[in-house]
């Protein structure tokens, strides 16, 4: 019997086929990218440059927003933990929340909306001006000699960002638990060691690695995607900020489910 030749028909599969050729093909870039990686030369003087200019437009803006961040964590579950007789506890519950959860995810927005945005303009408008495929033509590769630098100078920025935005977090949270509230210092630095362990340090260092790929191979890929002039870069910027915010947010909650599930947890 032979196939079915309707115009109907036929447009179920070709709307399914058309839906994953996009993942298909940026999944395509990320191992392309991932191999890139480990070849030879490796262009230091790209990564300098990409890692300077990544962190000049990210620190300040972590910084600052890392503080109402710490705060408003601290403020919350400083009136709930009173609200259930643990008040001795609200150092550890804020420390953990804003080294677990916190610190890298405002890493994560801060790398995919300044630098990410950056990288992904950058790289479009090297594409729609036809400087990639120049490049083609001489026999370079663009994914390891653009883009392999810039995901490796993400990744360390957004681990040296962590760090920062944690003890940022964390010095704000201690500032209103303490100032603010009438909280007990001694008791806000011991709950922690009580109940803290290093392994929730490295969990947020290992999302923010993550994160500055991910943010990086995203950027990357529309970027070098893109295509209608100015006006289709800026299009690209927006897809690559708005699908590095899914993917990140999608991939803490695996991350963190796996953590639980692997790491067992101090009790009180």
């Amino acid at each position: 019997m032979s196939a079915p030749t309707g115009t109907g028909q036929a447009g179920g599969p070709t709307r399914v086929a058309a839906g994953l050729r996009g993942p298909g093909y940026f999944f395509a870039f990320c191992l392309d990218a991932l191999r890139g990686l480990f070849r030879r030369p490796f262009q230091v003087r790209e990564f300098v440059q990409q890692t300077w200019f990544i962190s000049s437009v990210s620190i300040l803006p972590a910084a600052l927003v890392a503080i109402p961040f710490g705060a408003v964590i601290a403020l919350q579950l400083g009136s709930l933990v009173r609200q259930l007789g643990a008040q001795s506890f609200t150092g550890a519950t804020s420390v953990l929340a804003v080294v677990r959860e916190a610190s890298p995810i405002v890493t994560a927005l801060i790398i995919a909306g300044a630098g990410g945005s950056a990288i992904c303009a950058d790289l479009g408008a090297r594409k729609i001006r036809e400087e990639l495929d120049a490049m083609e033509v001489l026999g370079i590769d663009p994914v390891h000699r653009l883009v392999a630098p810039r995901i490796v100078a993400a990744a360390l920025v957004a681990a040296l960002l962590n760090g920062l935005v944690s003890v940022v977090g964390v010095a704000g949270g201690y500032f209103f638990n303490v100032v603010m509230q009438g909280g007990t210092p001694g008791a806000y630095l011991a709950s922690f060691q009580a109940l803290g362990q290093l392994s929730d340090l490295a969990v947020g260092e290992v999302k923010a690695v993550l994160f500055g790929a991910v943010a990086a191979l995203v950027a990357s890929y529309h970027g070098m995607t893109a295509r209608g002039g100015p006006k289709g870069v800026g299009d690209a910027v927006n897809q690559s900020v708005v699908l590095t915010f899914m993917l990140l947010f999608a991939l803490n909650f695996v991350i963190t489910a796996v953590y639980f599930q692997l790491v067992p947890q101090r009790g009180m």
